[in-house]
């Protein structure tokens, strides 16, 4: 099962840096919520819907550490940006059933990327 798990993360990370929303779905289940210090969904679509928006703004991805057991998974990376943020350090858990992503739980500081959403925000930054 760890290797499952294993193929299952590693799929999931590389769509979603890629932006391929079709490949990253298909590796998340029919019930899956996602939590960040940002945002939260209860739905795949909820979570993936931002996802092309994000990408647009990453100019790598550097993986640090990955940890895998039966049913979860977490990796660390740092995710490079053309932003004002720069380099965020994150560390992201999964928990999977049959071989399945149903939930993701994002770890980071996210006091950098106040400003830069709310300058994205609609009407801009006041």
């Amino acid at each position: 099962m760890t290797e499952t798990t294993r193929e299952a993360v590693r799929a999931y990370h590389r769509a979603r840096f890629d932006g391929d929303v079709t490949a990253a779905a298909a590796r998340l289940a029919d019930t899956f919520s996602f939590e960040s210090p940002l945002i939260s969904s209860g739905d795949a679509r909820g979570h993936l819907d931002g996802l092309a928006a994000f990408v647009r703004v990453v100019t790598g991805v550097e993986l640090i550490s990955e940890l895998y057991g039966e049913a979860e998974a977490t990796l660390v990376y740092d995710v490079h940006t053309a932003t004002p943020v720069g380099v965020q350090r994150t560390a992201e858990h999964f928990r999977l059933r049959d071989g399945k992503i149903e939930a993701i739980t994002l770890i980071f500081d996210a006091t950098r990327w106040h400003p830069v959403m709310a300058a994205a925000a609609p009407g801009g930054a006041r």
